[in-house]
């Protein structure tokens, strides 16, 4: 059942509000830019995709357009962090934290600098730009990375509110957003904590705790509301934090339910089920199934088919519990 004490959106299941998560980027930089005239955002040539023209327009005396230099932006914006101001560095994630990898590492999380690293266009979503352009590996980059917070938001809405706890948390950041519009399920009331997973679905005896993240959370309640009709109980909470994890709220749910089931538009090795397999193997052995891209590139194409395609489907998600569910 929905947890009404989340505040999701009554029209949940409908789907009809639709936006990028990379929009809610562009709003709560502008927020955050109002809150705190530290606030700078720097942008790699690319202002208009990654929502960054919104913080430009408002506050082009503190817009830093690099150029095509995504190593001089990150090195560009720990300087700027050490000096006092909260920088937001933006580019697709191919290339922030893709290309720069080394420069984040080196300059910002050694130095435990507070900038943001934005990686726009990662995941699937990105589409017909194909494998160059879609980033599957980042998640597990940036989760390695010592010193560095890693979150990714399921909608839009959340997506402003991370960008705006961000600017207030004083610690190396990475934030991944996602290209194509996808529902809204949160809503302003829905509460958001870095560090804090939330339990968006959770039937009256769950079988099965589904751990999902980004946009494809929405596909995991699908599948639990589906599951829920064949008298299969889940519990589905939205990890958009993946560094630091909710460790006693996993660890609890995986307890409860005796399984456990991971979804990310993401490489399974490195990514969220990675880290929460890491937790179980210490805390709570726990059956585990994977939904995420099964050690594969990208490819063109259009989202949706590309989902069903690579196995993030609402079909895969209720399948991988069944599985798992075979495995108790």
């Amino acid at each position: 059942m929905i947890n009404k004490e989340m505040h999701l959106r009554e029209d949940l299941f409908e789907g009809k509000e639709k936006s990028p998560t990379r929009s809610g980027f562009g709003k709560g930089a502008v927020e955050a830019g109002k809150a705190d005239e530290r606030v700078v955002v720097l942008s790699a040539d690319l202002a208009e995709s990654t929502r960054a023209d919104a913080f430009q327009k408002e506050f082009p005396e503190r817009f830093v357009e690099v150029g095509v230099a995504e190593q001089n932006m990150a090195t560009v914006g720990a300087g700027m962090a050490a000096y006092g101001k909260i920088p937001f560095i933006t580019s697709y994630a191919t290339f922030s934290p893709g290309r720069n990898w080394e420069q984040i590492r080196t300059t910002i999380a050694i130095n435990n600098v507070p900038v943001k690293i934005c990686g726009m266009h990662a995941g699937l979503l990105t589409g017909p730009d194909g494998a160059t352009h879609q980033a599957l590996e980042d998640i597990a980059l940036m989760r390695a990375m010592p010193n560095m917070i890693v979150i990714s938001p399921c909608d839009a809405e959340e997506g402003r509110k991370a960008t705006l706890a961000a600017a207030k948390n004083g610690l190396p950041t990475y934030l991944r957003f996602a290209r194509d519009k996808t529902p809204v399920m949160t809503t302003p009331e829905t509460p958001f904590e870095i560090g804090k997973a939330q339990i968006f679905w959770k039937s009256k005896n769950p079988k099965v705790a589904v751990f999902a993240t980004g946009p494809l959370v929405y596909n995991a309640l699908l599948a639990a509301r589906e599951l829920e009709g064949h008298g299969i109980g889940t519990a589905v909470v939205n990890v958009h934090t993946i560094k630091p994890l909710d460790k006693e709220l996993i660890v609890a749910l995986a307890r409860e339910t005796g399984s456990v089931v991971t979804v990310e538009e993401h490489q399974i090795m490195g990514g969220l089920g990675g880290a929460i397999a890491e937790l179980l193997a210490r805390e709570c052995p726990t059956p585990i199934e994977f939904v995420g891209i099964q050690d594969k590139f990208g490819q063109s194409g259009e989202p949706k088919e590309l989902m069903e395609h690579y196995g993030l489907g609402v079909s895969h998600i209720s399948a991988a519990v069944s599985k798992v569910l075979g495995r108790k």
